[in-house]
């Protein structure tokens, strides 16, 4: 085998490695909301005033949201349900 066939065999391996944890990270994960801090929230928020991370303008807005292992949004005194806008 050369050089480059065992090269891209490696790469080809670690990528599907790599894929292959990423959906048993998300299964352990809920999306909480009211527990950002301003400038942490980890995605668009519930009204759609903005669609990218770290763009939450005050603390514990409540349409921001946050990553959070599963079964621990409530202790934090956040809600897993996005408010009604």
């Amino acid at each position: 085998m050369n050089q480059r066939a065992l090269l891209a065999a490696t790469a080809a391996t670690l990528m599907s490695l790599t894929l292959a944890s990423a959906p048993v990270a998300a299964q352990e994960k809920e999306k909480c909301f009211g527990i950002a801090k301003a400038g942490q929230n980890d995605c668009a928020n519930a009204s759609g005033s903005h669609s990218c991370a770290g763009q939450s303008k005050v603390d514990m807005d409540k349409g921001e949201w946050k990553y959070v292992a599963k079964g621990t949004c409530e202790k934090m005194k956040g809600s897993l349900m996005a408010p009604k806008m």
